[in-house]
């Protein structure tokens, strides 16, 4: 009986055994305990890891001896890719050191900048004593020939090396998943870029025309056509998701707006960078150091107000700005110094719009003021000047005399002024009770839905050229500051096309948790007796009591 009973509780161990591992072949499920679910991957992210039907290969550079803060986001990267390797084992990875051979750190930080992978330098704090070290926070994706570089750490002007990382670590699903979409996805959609109304030259929109080509088609269309073939121009412009008007200086004709607004009508979507003011910073290059800002009149006014704004000729005058590079002494002696100049707004954000969700300070030059009027289309302020704002008017003289002059600090009351407005709705057509100055075919009233980016700055999209070579965006080569501007433009691109919900990923808030450096220091001593004598003492405790124990048991 008792053989029996035994054999009977084996056989039904050996049927929970195999039907426990049956299921755990079909069904697949993990848990995430946090708090903010840090670990839980946004269904975009599930949708693009599942669509790799081949092996991609993930090198990631953030092995070696880094400080705590960075060893956090070497650790959060690990988990992240471990759990994208959990949903589909096509997707493999490794973490490289680029200095484990003992490499010399510039020669291996040169190839990287080569590469366009900039690495990162790091004041490390030990002890009460400062060191530099460097780190290559970057990662390789490797998709049958195809690479991207995916960056890792995410800057912002004035962060401390904890905010970087939770600002990294918050952006690093986002990072993998935008990343992994360029390899796996073929592009489809295609966008127009427009000539022939004074916009800025190639040379200038370079950089940014190079990231964006990596998720769509881009080609040039100009709207010299319209008054030889106007319905042929509008359909031919029908077949772009989306158009981006750089700076344009030359007014528009009644015909070039009718195109527009019906190519906006029909579901088009417009990326607008326009100026009511005229002036450059090359109009200050004089011996008197002086230039003019002059209203601008592109012809647009009622085109944009039907709808929804304004943009007025008038200058932002911002205290919280970047600086002017002025060069002094000749030859060999040339310094170049930065002064501050409170037309070059940095701007803020109101809100945590997946746009905008924890980018850099966006860089605007000369910039106007836009008004939001009431209709029935969503308007969403997306950038604006900062609370220490004065809005002045034109014509005004500007003078380099500026840069020596203090500011009246309590003559700048007017506030946050927006500065980007992102309009999304159905679009009423400016054209709707009007005589139209040619006939289309199926005229549209009242849009489809669609999206529309009005910026009151053609320069956020200008990068500089040196030698002939166009700069990256956003960059200041005297000062070495990258602001915000190509990531900005780029998130707002992807969010007017994209198509499955990627940039959603931007909003995921994550709480990470960092030591007091300032008061680990201070406790440091006090803390490593304890971690050292508490056990020994514990020790010595139970020592005592169990000699007393043994002691009082064989004495009697």
């Amino acid at each position: 009986m008792k053989k029996a009973a035994t054999y009977k509780s084996f056989a039904i161990l050996l049927i929970i055994l195999a039907a426990v591992n049956i299921l755990a072949a079909n069904y697949f499920e993990r848990f995430d305990l946090t708090q903010d679910n840090r670990y839980t991957l946004s269904p975009a992210a599930k949708e693009i890891i599942t669509d790799a039907k081949r092996p991609v290969i993930i090198d990631v550079f953030l092995e070696g001896d880094f400080p705590p803060e960075f060893r956090r986001l070497k650790n959060e990267t690990r988990q992240l890719l471990e759990e994208f390797t959990a949903y589909n084992s096509n997707i493999r990875f490794n973490f490289i050191n680029p200095l484990e051979e003992g490499d010399d750190a510039n020669a291996v930080a040169e190839e990287f900048y080569r590469m366009g992978m900039t690495p990162a330098r790091l004041n490390v704090k030990e002890n009460g004593k400062t060191s530099e070290a460097i780190i290559f926070p970057w990662a390789l994706a490797n998709y049958g020939d195809q690479t991207v570089k995916i960056p890792l750490l995410k800057n912002k002007l004035g962060a401390t090396d904890e905010e970087r990382v939770t600002n990294s670590v918050q952006q690093l699903e986002y990072a993998f998943a935008d990343g992994l979409s360029k390899l796996i996805y073929p592009r489809k959609k295609k966008i127009a870029v427009m000539r022939g109304n004074g916009e800025l030259a190639d040379a200038h929109i370079a950089d940014f025309v190079k990231t964006i080509q990596q998720y769509y088609f881009m080609a040039p269309f100009t709207l010299d056509s319209v008054d030889a073939s106007p319905q042929r121009t509008l359909d031919e412009l029908k077949e772009y998701d989306l158009i981006i008007e750089a700076k344009p200086t030359q007014p528009y004709t009644e015909k070039e707006k009718l195109v527009l607004d019906q190519y906006l009508m029909s579901g088009g979507k417009a990326l607008w960078l326009a100026e009511s003011v005229a002036m450059e910073k090359d109009s200050l290059l004089n011996p008197a150091g002086t230039g003019f800002a002059l209203p601008r009149d592109l012809n647009l006014t009622d085109f944009f107000f039907s709808y929804g704004i304004r943009i007025n000729p008038v200058l932002i005058n911002d205290i919280y700005s970047a600086p002017i590079i002025l060069a002094s002494g000749s030859g060999n002696n040339t310094r170049f110094n930065p002064y501050p100049w409170f037309y070059s707004p940095l701007t803020s954000s109101p809100n945590t719009h997946p746009i905008i969700n924890n980018i850099e300070a966006v860089k605007f030059d000369y910039a106007n003021q836009i008004d939001t009027l009431n209709n029935d289309i969503k308007k969403t302020v997306l950038l604006s000047s900062s609370p220490k704002t004065k809005v002045e008017g034109t014509p005004k003289q500007i003078s380099l005399e500026m840069v020596s002059q203090q500011p009246n600090i309590a003559s700048y009351t007017d506030g946050e002024q927006p500065l980007a407005v992102l309009l999304e709705g159905r679009f009423t057509s400016l054209y709707k009770n009007r005589i139209k100055p040619f006939e289309v075919d199926n005229f549209i009233k009242k849009g489809k839905e669609t999206k529309m980016l009005v910026i009151s700055d053609g320069d956020v999209i200008k990068n500089e050229v040196q030698k002939g070579k166009p700069l990256e965006l956003g960059f200041e080569r005297y000062t070495g500051n990258t602001y915000g501007n190509k990531e900005f433009l780029l998130n707002a691109v992807n969010y007017m096309l994209d198509d499955n919900g990627l940039i959603d990923i931007r909003s995921k808030e994550i709480s990470i948790p960092f030591l007091d450096t300032q008061k680990t220091q201070a406790e440091r001593t006090k803390w490593q007796v304890i971690n050292l004598g508490l056990p020994l003492l514990l020790l010595l405790v139970f020592a005592f009591l169990f000699r007393a124990y043994r002691r009082r048991k064989y004495i009697k």
